[in-house]
């Protein structure tokens, strides 16, 4: 019987790649395990775990002799690593792999929402750059002020992008980096007080659940632009929503959300925000090295070697 798991939507080639390597029993989802037999369940030693279904306590105890939950991506929180630990099961993420194409693609939501960029391509594309005549001025994004709420690996690339597009970086992070002389803000109100852009990249989970709240919201003010690349969770989105609707705030570049992709339709209605399908990490190269990133850590499991990637 197979020693691994492996739970969620893996694609083809990861299915390919991980069946080459583990002969792994796939489900769909965690609910399934309770399908399984109780030989099957007792014979799995690691787990390779994609998407954001839970992934805790009740799941844990049908698996007695499991010993690595392996995470594809970077952002952990559907499993309760708590739980975990008091089942002495490692838990491993894919850092670093992934940073290039996030940290790439909160720029690149800060610049469309700044020049407009779907707006002007709709423009043109209608014919009415023929018709009508040049798209409405709109605004610049370098040399602004930017915050990073969380200047952890990702807020880091972020702000050595942004430092290129000759911007003043302020960050919030629990206690203040070595930096470049960058302004460090002990409190996201006073970060985003202080900024024209705030951009959050923080991890998911409990201990950050609206942590842009509707007081950071406000502070940010009529011209300020939120991007969020970490979790839907992390924003308090009624007040996100309410801010963009009001005026509050003058837009946001969004790839992550609650309840996503079933997300609010309120999102849909408004010109003032930049949509993406949470696809930070969505390239064919870095999906790839996370892959293979994880299945090493299963190896390394099976081996009896050090994690590569350990959570706790």
């Amino acid at each position: 019987m197979s020693k691994t798991l492996a739970i969620g939507p893996f694609n083809d080639a990861e299915r390919a790649a991980l069946s080459d390597e583990f002969s792994p029993v796939f489900l769909a989802k965690p609910d399934e395990l309770a399908g399984l037999t109780d030989d099957q369940r007792a014979a799995a030693t690691a787990v390779a775990y994609k998407g954001h279904h839970a992934f805790g306590a009740a799941q844990m105890d049908l698996l007695p002799n499991v010993g690595i939950v392996a995470n594809f991506g970077v952002g952990y929180d559907a499993i309760d690593v708590h739980a975990a630990a008091a089942r002495s099961i490692k838990v491993t993420n894919t850092p670093d792999v992934l940073n290039d194409d996030v940290a790439d693609l909160a720029v690149a939501m800060l610049l469309m929402q700044c020049r407009e960029m779907e707006q002007a391509s709709a423009w043109a594309r209608s014919g009415n750059w023929k018709s009508k005549g040049e798209y409405r001025l709109n605004r610049k994004a370098s040399g602004g002020t930017v915050g990073i709420v969380g200047l952890g690996r990702i807020g880091r690339e972020i702000a050595d992008r942004l430092a290129a597009f000759k911007m003043d970086i302020h960050y919030f992070a629990r206690s203040e980096k070595t930096t470049p002389g960058w302004q460090y803000h002990g409190d996201p109100v006073s970060l985003a007080r202080a900024v024209d852009f705030l951009v959050i990249a923080l991890v998911g989970g409990k201990d950050t659940e609206n942590f842009v709240s509707a007081e950071v919201i406000e502070a940010l003010g009529p011209r300020g632009v939120v991007v969020n690349i970490s979790r839907g969770s992390t924003v308090d989105e009624a007040a996100l929503l309410d801010a963009l609707e009001n005026g509050k705030i003058a837009g946001a570049g969004l790839d992550v959300f609650l309840n996503e992709p079933a997300i609010d339709d309120r999102f849909y209605k408004l010109d003032n925000v930049v949509i993406q399908p949470h696809q930070g990490s969505g390239t064919v190269e870095t999906r790839a090295a996370m892959a293979k990133l994880q299945r090493d850590n299963i190896a390394a499991h099976h081996a009896g070697k050090a994690l590569l990637t350990p959570v706790n």
